[in-house]
């Protein structure tokens, strides 16, 4: 782990990114990720984490974890998720929240890489469920920045408040496709390229 995360911060360093705020200091959390506008995002986010020595999890596609990418998806810390079938994905993760003495799972809310109208819900559910606060992550390609929010919020169990003040934070933050983000769109396209 020690040569991985020398080698994080060296690709951090020649690719002109930084890590900005700090890890929330709880031991479990569920982490928004956003915004989620193309596939560098996995690169920069498993990097970042290396470079912080820090183990995630993060629930991605089935799909992905086939041989040989599979493999370097459950090393990074994949949990395959199936989407064709009707399972209780939020009762699922919360579940394995409980289970774990410290964890963060990240969630890339959008849910997908192409524009959607909207963030998923599943991140405020799975937090609720399982009693844990929301962090939030973010990478903004415009400063070539990536890292934390200093905020947690509990659930209040009205979704659409706290959506709102969560979403807030990120109204400056960049995708590498903003045109994408459905926060480009929600704040007007503000955010400059």
């Amino acid at each position: 782990m020690v040569v991985l995360k020398i080698f994080a911060k060296i690709l951090l360093f020649f690719s002109g990114w930084k890590v900005v705020g700090q890890i929330p200091k709880v031991a479990k959390t569920v982490m928004v990720a956003a915004p989620h506008t193309s596939n560098w995002d996995f690169y920069y986010t498993m990097v970042i984490f290396s470079a912080l020595g820090v183990r995630i999890r993060f629930l991605g596609k089935k799909s992905l974890f086939k041989f040989p990418l599979g493999l370097l998806m459950r090393f990074f810390g994949g949990i395959p998720v199936d989407r064709t079938k009707s399972n209780n994905l939020v009762s699922s993760a919360a579940e394995i929240i409980r289970q774990s003495e410290k964890i963060i799972l990240l969630v890339p809310v959008e849910g997908t890489r192409s524009y959607t109208e909207g963030w998923k819900s599943g991140f405020y559910y799975i937090a609720q469920e399982a009693n844990v606060p929301i962090s939030l992550g973010f990478l903004d390609y415009a400063r070539k920045e990536g890292g934390f929010f200093d905020a947690l919020f509990y659930p209040s169990g009205n979704y659409v408040e706290d959506l709102e003040k969560i979403q807030l934070y990120y109204k400056d933050i960049q995708g590498k496709y903003p045109e994408k983000s459905s926060l480009y769109q929600k704040f007007g396209n503000k955010i400059t390229k």
